[in-house]
């Protein structure tokens, strides 16, 4: 073969790889940007807080509630009555499309009929596109921070804790897949009364408002205790989530039994 036909096979054959690549078909960069993941930043987690929302009867307890961003359980009681709740769940993978969502799965002790709150957990969002992954404590009324160095992905196994030994709240986080552990130790919320241990999945306040809800699918908390025993134990109050203008459900709990059940998302 002359030299002269091997150039034109080696044009042809690239300019009929170029016209492929340019095919929807075979166009591989937004199949890959829609697959990308993220880890949590500090920017992202300091426009994020946790406080409950749009509940629909106040001193409701031993019952079934809603509430604008919350879904789970939370055992009420007088000042003094918890001092430690603890679960475990597997991290929601989310798909993500154009949307910008929100999602927190996390235990606490306080919040529900107070100001007040400790806890920790992980999140699931969509951000511009993005899975973001991530593991945070917050005490309020200060904002969400994120556990710096650590990785979060879809499928990790987590067990968080939240224990008051008198003085000082400890909140523990541990992905038992990724083989790290965090804790931090804080004084606690102004006026904290110890009055409320939950385990809740979540849509959290973003820039003060509360966001739409990630599809993360469904969660199942298991190990769900409070002072050590199961938090079914304690008749528990259902919350169910619920949109603000209407009474169309965002995530409903499954029912709690030996300190195990599921979360399931209904709606943004």
């Amino acid at each position: 073969m002359s030299a002269r036909a091997s150039a034109s096979i080696v044009l042809a054959t690239a300019a009929a790889f170029s016209a492929a690549l340019a095919t929807p078909a075979l166009a591989a960069a937004p199949h890959l940007a829609a697959h990308t993941t993220a880890q949590l930043t500090q920017a992202v987690a300091r426009q994020e807080s946790h406080t409950l929302r749009g509940l629909s009867k106040p001193g409701t307890t031993n019952a079934t509630v809603s509430s604008t961003n919350w879904s789970g359980y939370a055992a009420t009681g007088s000042s003094g009555a918890y001092t430690s709740v603890t679960s475990s769940w597997t991290q929601p993978s989310v798909s993500c499309g154009s949307a910008t969502t929100y999602s927190s799965f996390w235990v606490g002790l306080d919040g529900y009929s107070n100001s007040a709150l400790e806890q920790t957990g992980t999140e699931a969002d969509c951000i511009n596109g993005t899975a973001v992954y991530g593991a945070w404590w917050e005490v309020l009324p200060a904002s969400e921070s994120a556990y710096s160095g650590v990785t979060v992905k879809g499928g990790d196994k987590f067990t968080a804790t939240v224990t008051y030994n008198g003085s000082t709240f400890a909140m523990t986080l541990t992905d038992s897949t990724q083989g790290w552990t965090k804790t931090t130790t804080h004084a606690g919320s102004s006026g904290f009364k110890n009055a409320s241990a939950e385990v809740v999945a979540e849509a959290p306040e973003v820039g003060g408002s509360v966001a739409s809800l990630a599809n993360f699918g469904t969660v199942t908390f298991t190990g769900a205790k409070a002072n050590g025993s199961n938090l079914d134990g304690f008749s528990p109050t259902e919350i169910v989530m619920t949109k603000s203008s209407s009474s169309a459900v965002r995530a409903q709990p499954g029912t709690i039994s030996g300190g195990s059940f599921a979360d399931t998302w209904k709606a943004s």
